[in-house]
């Protein structure tokens, strides 16, 4: 199955875009992708988490790349795509209209904005032409009831270019506690509550000092009750991936570490999360930029949160106990999730490599590294790809398994289930697969695989069913 990515509008230009860097692969003429998808969350309240599936390249109304979101509702026996809602810029109550080439649903995040109780969407068009320029970009709030996703508030902004590129959303309280970023090339904006459905908010802040940000996360690093903003930057001209930002422009960027996304949680289970970014590019610039095959890094929280000159632990496939090996191109630390899959209270990381060479070539991977709250980290990891038994269908050329990755319990058993997708899956079609939670983590075994078609999209290509991740900028 070929790589195939529809053109978006703009040009890759100025000094922070560097040239491709992962073996023989390009780099597309697009800026660097979105790169999270959202997590499942109970929209309806019915107690089940309900999970999401962006379709960004969907055509809608005849319009190609408009962009889609599909929520597959959770329920005790699992997901049934019978129990779906398609949500597009056509919807009623939602902001804007679909248009080509707008990519609605290239990055999702999901959080209970206004405490009612019902968890809400954020999703971005991060291509949307509006009256701040082409390609401007859009982000709206879809907010949850007991109806679903029923209606959506935009979140507005002041920078200009590629709005949306990322987002990351979290809750630890009212007011202020409760946090969206978005990454963007005119730099990061974030909103603080009080939010309300009406799409009013407690304050918001732009940040143009930070150069053009293509990743964000939010993570209580000191564990005091405050959630740190980081900013991963797209590629700058000196280093394989882009900078590291915790808390961006204090203090400036991590001294040691790059890469393209950032995700956090509490590795070692010591109460402060802890930072992960995934780096998959090549090293081109010297000693300690990049890893053959890429790499993983941690920066550990601690009371004092993480300093700038803290150094990373770096986790590769050649790493004791991680399986397979680094091989140019495998674009591991390509996608990534971080979450507790065995209830064991730390973390784990999944990380995905969609180039890894499964003796098909670029069919893809998905590593889980075990959290622990000592010693190195790599012992008990374990992976999945298309050819492992119990996973349906099989590695092709260019599927790119593992293109993005999300946790959550949604049959409310308290195992979490672990979402793959495969961007290039069917010429780009793409295609996500449930794994089910088990005690000791997910397991291939009674897996299941949700194509297009099944949630009402033609098999057609570009679809991008389940994200495109990285894929536009590795």
């Amino acid at each position: 199955m070929s790589n195939t990515s529809r053109p978006r509008g703009g040009r890759r230009t100025g000094a922070l875009l560097g040239a491709a860097v992962l073996g023989a692969s390009l780099l597309s003429v697009t800026p660097a992708a979105a790169v999270h998808g959202a997590v499942p969350g109970d929209f309806n309240g019915d107690g089940y988490a309900d999970a999401v599936l962006p379709a960004p390249g969907a055509t809608v109304a005849g319009e190609e790349g408009a962009g889609a979101v599909v929520v597959l509702y959770g329920a005790a026996a699992g997901l049934s795509t019978s129990r779906r809602a398609t949500v597009t810029q056509n919807s009623a109550g939602v902001p804007g209209a679909a248009e080509f080439n707008d990519g609605f649903g290239s990055a999702t995040a999901t959080a209970d904005l206004n405490r009612d109780g019902y968890a809400d969407l954020v999703v971005s068009a991060p291509y949307e032409d509006t009256t701040r320029g082409e390609d401007a970009g859009l982000v709206t709030v879809l907010w949850g009831g007991a109806s679903g996703l029923t209606s959506g508030t935009d979140l507005p902004a002041t920078t200009a270019g590629y709005y949306g590129l990322d987002l990351a959303a979290a809750g630890t309280g009212p007011g202020e506690r409760t946090e969206v970023v978005v990454a963007g090339y005119g730099g990061m904006m974030s909103f603080r509550g009080p939010f309300s459905r009406t799409g009013t908010y407690g304050s918001a802040h732009e940040n143009r000092d930070t150069p053009s940000v293509g990743s964000v996360a939010l993570g209580d690093f000191a564990h005091s009750g405050h959630l740190s903003e980081v900013a991963v930057t797209v590629r700058m001209h000196d280093i394989s991936g882009g900078e590291v930002y915790t808390d961006p422009v204090i203090g400036g960027a991590q001294r040691t570490g790059n890469g393209l996304i950032a995700a956090t949680g509490d590795v070692d289970g010591d109460g402060f999360a802890d930072l992960v970014v995934g780096d998959p590019d090549e090293p081109d610039h010297g000693p300690g930029d990049g890893a053959p095959g890429g790499r993983v890094l941690l920066w550990y929280g601690s009371p004092a949160g993480i300093a700038r000159d803290a150094q990373p632990v770096e986790l590769t496939q050649n790493t004791a106990g991680v399986p397979g090996a680094s091989e140019t191109g495998d674009a591991f630390g390509g996608a990534l999730a971080v979450d507790d899959l065995n209830g064991d209270g730390m973390a784990d990381i999944v990380v995905g490599a969609p180039y890894e060479d499964t003796g098909v070539p670029r069919a893809g991977m998905v590593t889980v590294i075990p959290g622990r709250s000592g010693g190195a980290l790599g012992g008990g990891a374990y992976a999945f790809h298309q050819d492992t038994a119990g996973v349906p269908g099989g590695g092709e050329t260019d599927d790119m398994f593992g293109t993005t990755v999300a946790v959550g319990d949604i049959d409310k058993d308290g195992r979490p289930e672990l979402f793959v997708s495969a961007g290039s899956e069917n010429n780009s079609t793409g295609a996500v697969w449930v794994l089910p939670g088990a005690a000791d983590g997910p397991t291939a075994q009674g897996s299941t695989m949700i194509t297009a078609p099944a949630v009402g999209f033609p098999q057609e290509s570009l679809t991008g069913l389940g994200g495109e991740g990285l894929l536009h900028s590795i």
